[in-house]
């Protein structure tokens, strides 16, 4: 996982991983979830990457567009 730039200072990003067809998106709280073509969509997918490299605007895009559409939850039992 890569640790998320967070230039706002104030997102609920964590970390990040980026697959080709995939991202995994840890968040502040713990919660780590992974978000897929077939889950998402490829566009969300494609700007998710977009904005994870970027630092900047990832929680607030999952929040308005992708928020529920996970494949799987990953956090531990």
């Amino acid at each position: 996982m890569q640790r998320y730039k967070n230039l706002n200072g104030n997102s609920g990003v964590k970390a990040y991983e980026i697959n080709q067809d995939s991202i995994i998106v840890e968040f502040t709280t713990g919660s780590c979830y992974l978000y897929t073509n077939e889950s998402a969509g490829a566009p969300h997918i494609t700007a998710m990457h977009r904005l994870a490299q970027l630092g900047k605007g990832l929680n607030t895009y999952i929040n308005q567009n992708t928020h529920m559409a996970y494949a799987k939850d990953l956090r531990p039992d």
